[in-house]
């Protein structure tokens, strides 16, 4: 028999850690998206951990900007951010408030709401790609940069909410390199901080960066 998840939400102190404690920790938590159409509930199966100053793979590696202001904290705040100017990728921040760091919801299960979900991934082939890969997830949870600095660890009412969920035992996390990151980021050797479920059908597949080319 499979236990029910549990639905209280995750408390401050668990985003108050290293990234690297939170990361794999996160899988298997569930996420609430709270539209005007209705609720979304997704479990995670995919992360990536981003160490801010420490990290060349990070957001922050190079300061605190208007953009990336979020990360510094505090922990559990949604950090959202625009990507190859089409897509956004959400990110939950943790550990002490002036350190940043975030790890990026890069795929789940949509466990509720699919039939919503669904209108707003309609390029997807079954359920399982419903939130395969980061943009995905943005997009099927219909999260944008108003989202950016949302509280998702409380018991209000909020647009995003992470509730504890149920853990995934430890000898069922993969990790490996992050994917399309560039540089010595992206090496698995040195940051192989992309965690996932293994065997889960939703994860989304291993890319190595490819460097974007330039319009003549």
């Amino acid at each position: 028999m499979i236990a029910t998840p549990d639905r209280t939400p995750l408390s401050r102190e668990f985003f108050d850690r290293p990234v690297l404690d939170v990361a794999p920790d996160l899988l298997g938590r569930i996420l609430v998206r709270t539209t005007p159409d209705g609720p979304i509930a997704l479990r995670l199966t995919e992360v990536e951990a981003y160490d801010g100053a420490d990290d060349p793979g990070s957001h922050a590696y190079r300061g605190r900007t208007a953009r990336n202001d979020v990360m510094f904290g505090p922990p559990g705040h949604v950090y959202v951010y625009f990507t190859y100017g089409m897509w956004f990728c959400m990110n939950l921040v943790c550990g002490p408030a002036g350190k940043a760091s975030a790890v990026l919801l890069r795929a789940g299960e949509i466990i509720e709401g699919a039939e919503l979900a669904r209108t707003r991934r309609l390029s997807a082939r079954n359920d399982k790609e419903l939130a395969k890969g980061p943009a995905r997830l943005a997009t099927a949870l219909n999260v944008d940069r108003s989202l950016d600095g949302t509280d998702a660890c409380t018991s209000d009412a909020t647009p995003l909410r992470m509730l504890t969920g149920t853990p995934v035992p430890r000898d069922q996390v993969r990790n490996g390199p992050r994917t399309g990151v560039a540089g010595d980021g992206g090496n698995g050797d040195i940051h192989p901080w992309r965690f996932w479920v293994a065997n889960d059908p939703t994860v989304s597949p291993y890319r190595a960066h490819v460097p974007r080319r330039r319009r003549s």
